[in-house]
């Protein structure tokens, strides 16, 4: 099961468009369940997550943690996609600090 991570500092009251671009499985080989965990370093910290076109996420705070999420206890959301489809990974920074992100997304096979 490919497993797509992320971890890198949002700088204050700012937005990364996707943290999943470049990834190997940003785009979906197949049909596909997407499983994705996120924590802040601090509080103040929004995703959105996107397969395709359906918003599973929409501008949500996550939690704060310090390292990648564990799986299934800290998992946010899942969605479903198809071939093809682009795996969007948003992350916000609403404070006027910089936040540390640990973003962590499985690609499972429907």
């Amino acid at each position: 099961m490919p497993v797509m991570t992320y971890i890198a500092s949002v700088a204050a009251n700012t937005t990364v468009a996707n943290a999943m671009s470049g990834k190997s499985h940003e785009f979906l080989t197949e049909p596909s369940v997407v499983t994705i965990g996120v924590a802040g370093s601090a509080v103040g910290l929004m995703t959105s997550l996107i397969v395709g076109d359906e918003v599973t996420i929409d501008d949500q705070e996550v939690p704060v943690g310090t390292t990648l999420p564990a799986f299934p206890d800290q998992v946010l959301a899942q969605a479903g996609g198809l071939q093809g489809e682009r795996v969007v990974v948003k992350l916000r920074n609403s404070t006027g600090g910089a936040i540390t992100a640990y973003v962590k997304v499985l690609v499972e096979p429907a």
